[in-house]
């Protein structure tokens, strides 16, 4: 419980400080009074011109475990990608450093040797698992808004994190499930006009699980912050 001394600035603090991508989850389900209370936060997310452009495609109990068979296929079929936004052309200098760091973490966290292509490969296909959790949710904007459209969809993202977090509720963003925007598109009957930007896959975590064993680090504000008083 926060203190009476503690500002707000305080909490914003310790919710980004205890958020992790969690990427085992306990099959209990979220109360349906808690998601909708993390959404309503969500809501309030700045965006440009308040156009507010996120849709959520929202799944649990018997619709996870569909949704989840449906994208575990489409993964482990080796069906191509069809992402609706381009994956980044290439990761160099220190953003291939901090990508090879946290994926080691991950590795070696669960025991998969350095080098183990068929074992990075099956931890891959977690993502299509959900990693366990009982809800998954499917952000989407609309096609006519471009890159405006889903910048402001990851404000949203981290105001859903940092709610769900306050709450108790574990998340891990998934850019993985976009890579499959036409199935996703065909299983929840969306319109060609919309732009699938990610998932969201959330629950309570094991913290017992060895991929939740670790945390990712942070660049200082000297490599991230140019200051300019002159």
């Amino acid at each position: 419980m926060a203190s009476a001394a503690q500002t707000p600035v305080d909490t914003l603090e310790e919710l980004l400080a205890a958020r992790f991508s969690c990427r085992a989850f306990k099959p209990d389900p979220v109360p349906r009074a808690t998601i909708e209370r993390i959404l309503a936060a969500a809501q309030k997310t700045a965006s440009w011109c308040n156009s507010q452009p996120w849709r959520l495609e929202i799944a649990s109990g018997d619709a996870t475990k569909k949704f989840r068979e449906v994208m575990y296929a489409a993964a482990s079929s080796g069906k191509p990608n069809t992402g609706d936004f381009p994956f980044p052309r290439e990761y160099r200098g220190v953003y291939l450093e901090r990508r090879r760091e946290s994926g080691f973490q991950l590795y070696n966290s669960l025991g998969i040797p350095r080098g183990d292509k068929a074992g990075y490969a099956r931890q891959a296909l977690e993502n299509f698992n959900f990693f366990g959790a009982p809800h998954v949710a499917i952000v989407h904007t609309d096609e006519a808004l471009g890159v405006y459209g889903a910048i402001d969809c990851g404000g949203y993202l981290m105001s859903f994190m940092l709610a769900a977090q306050a709450l108790g509720v574990a998340t891990i963003p998934q850019a993985a499930l976009a890579f499959h925007s036409e199935v996703v598109r065909a299983h929840f009957g969306l319109g060609d006009d919309r732009r699938v930007v990610c998932g969201i896959s959330f629950g309570y975590p094991d913290h017992a699980h060895k991929a939740n064993s670790y945390r990712t680090t942070r660049a200082g504000l000297a490599e991230t912050v140019t200051f300019a008083d002159e």
